[in-house]
């Protein structure tokens, strides 16, 4: 079975999963659809399974699709890496280190890391990806990312968390507000405004701390709008529709029309977590975390 089982096989399989769909599946392949149909029926022959379950309107993967899948993700993810360590070898280059973060990491955190570590080892490259939580953690588990800077401590078992960086948070209103920092107390002066946060399933932890923060001076904020991008927040706060809360490394007042009041003295922040799994053996991933962490 092994012998006859090719790359393209597993290929065609996991892109069929994804979709569902034979039609869209084909395009994406760029090969026809009778032609698909044909090679997932010639691995299922070879498997002596079916992985789909087929009607005339619906492409569903049965329970050993489901398990297949697994396992064809596993070949093809050391396939891809085995290429690109054998490329990298070619290129004399000594690994790369794919990081995954959320938009505020690269405001304050991460440059200034990354030149740091670049400097020390010219031959690592980098590979960024902007993800939010739950996405970076995904990657993690099927080992598309080395390492990922999110804001949260809950992670899958088998991977590791750290701490890397705490932050104040930061008020934000439109630049006409009535409440400036002249005139700021504490934040219970918006018990009555509609907020503009970060969706609580995209960043539990963080958006956990705000509620606490509000309640902690008397009130449950009233959320009108939810996003995870900084300057999609701006942009709502800027137009009326709303204050929010964010952390310290994303404040731009430069490029909206919007005010920052920083929450100093409160008994809540934000902080950046590292996150990896500890069997990855790249050496880059070694060295990064050695200066990450001393």
């Amino acid at each position: 079975m092994t012998n006859q089982i090719e790359f393209r096989h597993l290929e065609y399989f996991l892109t069929l999963s994804q979709t569902l769909h034979y039609g869209k599946a084909a395009e994406r392949l760029f090969i026809s659809q009778s032609a698909l149909s044909q090679q997932i029926q010639r691995l299922e022959h070879l498997l002596g399974q079916p992985l789909f379950d087929r009607t005339n309107r619906r492409v569903e993967l049965n329970q050993a699709g489901q398990l297949f899948k697994q396992v064809a993700q596993q070949v093809t993810n050391q396939m891809h890496g085995s290429l690109e360590n054998w490329r990298l070898a070619l290129e004399e280059i000594e690994g790369m280190i794919r990081i995954g973060f959320v938009g505020s990491a690269m405001q304050e955190f991460l440059p200034p890391l990354i030149k740091d570590f670049s400097e020390k080892y010219p031959k690592t490259k980098f590979s960024l990806d902007e993800m939010n939580n739950q996405l970076q953690l995904q990657a993690l588990e099927a080992e598309r990312l080395d390492i990922g800077f999110v804001r949260s401590n809950e992670v899958p078992v088998g991977l590791n968390c750290k701490a890397v960086y705490t932050e104040n948070l930061c008020v934000v209103l439109p630049e006409n507000h009535g409440i400036s920092d002249a005139t700021f107390k504490d934040i219970s002066q918006f018990s009555n405004e509609n907020f503009i946060l970060f969706p609580n399933q995209q960043s539990q932890m963080y958006y956990q701390q705000i509620i606490k923060l509000c309640q902690h001076y008397g009130f449950s904020p009233s959320i009108s709008h939810r996003s995870i991008h900084g300057p999609t927040i701006f942009k709502l706060v800027e137009s009326g529709m709303g204050i929010s809360i964010v952390p310290k490394s994303l404040m731009d007042n430069k490029n909206y029309g919007i005010r920052f009041i920083e929450l100093a003295d409160v008994p809540f922040n934000t902080s950046l977590f590292a996150v990896w799994n500890p069997e990855n053996s790249k050496n880059g991933l070694k060295h990064f975390l050695q200066l990450l962490f001393g």
